[in-house]
């Protein structure tokens, strides 16, 4: 489990200003947008986050951090982050200098459930445009999920709600957690689209 930390005032300060940056951000819909995730060049310094690489989390009580690895690559190919009952699941990519490639891949998305018999609609939601969905689980049973994706500068983050966080109301905890995500792009060439290095957390880190 993770446990919450204190923010020195210089972290503190800066979550602050990222806040009302995007306060003053509104989508074309008109409403407010989400404060995160950020970019690396955006936040200060701290060790409140655990290092996965191309993605830092900060902790929060009660979150669990689960990670995914591709047997043929043995890279971190997806993180999972749980709270109580709802979930998120988290993959960051590479993307263009000058364009994002949210509105790309949330028609595929689309195309995807509804080919498999899926339910889907676009809704404003805390993140922006989002994809609210109603898609076959393990049972067959069909279970909620909701979309989102937010481009960043060469990055973009995907992240699957699961769970209640799913639901019209959401789960605020969690949200708040997905929020203050960190991105390491780095400097390294690589097409959009193509998955940013992850890796399991050190061991003093991990939760």
């Amino acid at each position: 489990m993770l446990g919450r930390r204190k923010k020195d005032a210089s972290a503190a300060e800066a979550d602050q200003s990222a806040e009302s940056v995007a306060a003053e951000q509104s989508d074309e819909m008109g409403s407010v947008t989400f404060r995160g995730p950020r970019d690396i060049s955006d936040v200060e310094p701290s060790d409140d986050r655990i290092d996965l690489g191309a993605l830092q989390v900060t902790g929060v009580s009660g979150l669990s951090l689960q990670v995914s690895v591709d047997e043929k690559t043995q890279q971190v190919s997806m993180v999972t982050m749980v709270l109580e009952d709802a979930a998120v699941q988290v993959q960051v990519f590479a993307a263009p200098r000058s364009d994002g490639i949210w509105d790309d891949v949330r028609g595929q998305i689309m195309t995807s459930i509804t080919g498999s018999g899926g339910l889907v609609e676009e809704i404003q939601g805390a993140f922006g445009t989002e994809l609210r969905a109603r898609v076959a689980g393990q049972s067959g049973a069909m279970q909620p999920a909701r979309f989102v994706g937010i481009d960043g500068p060469r990055w973009f983050v995907r992240g699957l709600f699961l769970g209640s966080a799913a639901g019209e109301s959401g789960h605020a905890d969690l949200e708040e957690a997905f929020a203050t995500l960190v991105v390491v792009r780095g400097d390294e060439a690589m097409a959009p689209g193509e998955p940013l290095p992850m890796q399991v957390p050190a061991a003093d880190e991990a939760p």
